[in-house]
């Protein structure tokens, strides 16, 4: 591999524009290093999160790109949020929450990712799963980040990394961090059904009002309920 880009950074983060993603964002660039931010369009039901990620990236000043992956929605229509299933209410634990999982879509993100942080020359990508979601999502699971180093270390003679800080972290304990660092909380956009307002009552709604809950801190954010 040729030399590196310095202008390039040295991590290429997935954005969603939610909560996780933007506190993961902010500890980055917290960290000093260089971070370019991906947000991906693939199809899903609505593009709030497309628009508070690409005002969250502007205010933190990461350089960030919309990547259009749209075309995929028919081959992965699937569940809630590709497909025309309803999008269900209540608890992550409960077994209708199955129908949020898009079809292989970190494996997707993360591959695209790493082709471009070898493209511009950067080391690693870094997503935000944490704790809260190993229960419903097999790839925010350490086997998953493990096997997907592994075949990352042989894609490229420079080979590039997966880094996942939160991978045993709690959500409650993102949004502590998320304060500490001075991060937009209100701002970020978590609800699954895309409105003016969070609606308050799908399965990340409820996970998101818990998580400042147990962290002791207010939720500014607007909910519909």
């Amino acid at each position: 591999m040729g030399e590196r880009d310095d202008a390039a950074g040295d991590v290429v983060a997935i954005y969603s524009g939610g909560m996780d993603s933007t506190v993961l964002l902010w500890s980055l660039v917290a960290q000093g290093r260089g971070v370019r931010a991906l947000t991906f369009d693939y199809g899903q039901r609505h593009v709030r999160e497309i628009e508070s990620a690409s005002a969250l990236a502007a205010r933190a000043g990461v350089p960030h790109t919309v990547v259009d992956l749209s075309s995929l929605r028919p081959l992965i229509s699937r569940g809630s949020q590709t497909g025309d299933e309803p999008v269900p209410e209540g608890h992550y634990e409960a077994e209708s929450m199955k129908t949020t999982v898009v079809p292989n879509r970190n494996m997707v993100m993360l591959s695209v990712a790493a082709a471009h942080a070898l493209a511009v020359g950067a080391p690693a990508v870094a997503f935000a799963a944490h704790g809260g979601d190993h229960a419903i999502y097999p790839d925010c699971r350490p086997d998953f980040v493990e096997a997907l180093n592994l075949a990352l270390s042989r894609c490229d003679w420079g080979g590039v990394r997966v880094e996942a800080p939160f991978l045993s972290v709690s959500k409650a304990e993102i949004a502590a961090l998320g304060a500490d660092l001075g991060v937009p909380l209100s701002e970020t956009w978590s609800c699954y059904k895309g409105g003016l307002l969070h609606c308050g009552r799908c399965g990340t709604c409820v996970e998101r009002r818990e998580a400042f809950a147990s962290a002791g801190l207010a939720d500014l954010t607007g909910y519909e309920s």
